[in-house]
């Protein structure tokens, strides 16, 4: 079978290969199933690069979600069955014709839901809820954000307003407000202006904001910090444009600040299982009920890898970078 590899770590639009590889065979409790869509993540692409929690032995394969039809059942496995269509999202190499996986890992798809949409349905939803839920918000409670304008970002939003909750979203480029007004996301305000924080007061008012989710690093972390309250909490999400974050030790003293991180494999996998299993019944019901959109903005082939790859940065993108066999 065909499957994108990285016989080394670097920048994925230049070193990433399309390689013939033996087809798997799927083990006590796994299922092989046959890859129609995969969608690129910021994280698939830092594995590549060496640069996240995880590194795979080289040469290595990728992709971490996908949507796909089982072709193959392991030793007693039940409750699923061969030509059914299932959706994972904490399955490593999904890059691949075909891939094998826990059956327990693998969450069935309705009829009524597109490949393109299923494709996306675990990782950046369930991060965006999961996330949420951990800051335990209140109705009416008020959130800051950068990065607003990315997957998880506008997931946040629409989940944030589902559930009564006031999301501002930072992002980089006045273009960006706009983007987002375009599918139905305000309270956005870009940080390219001189009066940003004015604005940003303008929306808020007299409220206080109790939480920040920071996924850019660098000065943009200190920037969400010095909107928080007093005992508010700075969640650190992402570092997609320094891995070093540049905070005011005085924001921490004097707003008694807590800052943590939030990891979502590991949040996912150390959640009970009713607590999951509630949250992703809710992120399919409110995808159904089209709460949260999960646009695509395009599909590339295996072959195209690399071009993806290098899409996914594109400024202005409005939906994720999809692959397909």
């Amino acid at each position: 079978m065909r499957a994108v590899i990285h016989p080394t770590f670097g920048e994925p639009s230049e070193i990433l290969t399309v390689e013939e590889v033996p087809t798997p065979q799927p083990g006590p409790g796994e299922v092989r199933v046959r890859t129609l869509l995969s969608p690129i993540h910021n994280h698939d692409l830092w594995t590549i690069r060496g640069t996240y929690g995880f590194k795979p032995e080289l040469p290595a394969r990728t992709g971490t979600e996908a949507v796909g039809v089982i072709d193959a059942l392991g030793e007693g496995v039940t409750g699923v069955e061969v030509g059914q269509r299932v959706a994972t999202g904490g399955t490593f190499g999904v890059w691949a014709e075909y891939f094998v996986a826990k059956a327990a890992a693998l969450l069935p798809v309705s009829d009524d839901m597109s490949d393109e949409v299923a494709a996306q349905l675990v990782s950046m939803p369930f991060s965006a809820i999961s996330l949420l839920e951990s800051l335990d918000l209140a109705e009416g409670d008020w959130l800051v954000q950068n990065a607003a304008n990315g997957a998880v970002g506008r997931l946040v939003a629409q989940l944030g307003a589902a559930r009564g909750i006031n999301v501002i979203g930072l992002v980089r480029r006045a273009e960006g407000v706009d983007e987002l007004k375009a599918q139905g996301i305000g309270n956005v305000v870009a940080t390219d202006s001189a009066d940003w924080r004015d604005r940003v007061k303008a929306i808020v008012g007299d409220a206080r904001i109790l939480a920040g989710v920071d996924s850019v690093g660098g000065p943009a972390s200190g920037e969400v910090l010095s909107l928080l309250s007093e005992n508010g909490t700075l969640v650190v999400f992402g570092a997609m444009q320094s891995p070093v974050m540049q905070i005011s030790s005085g924001d921490v003293i004097f707003k008694q600040a807590t800052v943590k991180g939030f990891w979502g494999s590991t949040v996912s996998t150390s959640m009970p299982a009713a607590q999951r299993g509630a949250l992703l019944a809710e992120l399919v019901r409110r995808i159904q009920d089209s709460t949260i959109t999960l646009p695509v903005e395009a599909t590339y082939s295996f072959e195209e890898a690399r071009q993806a790859a290098a899409a996914n940065f594109t400024p202005g993108r409005a939906g994720k970078i999809l692959l397909r066999p």
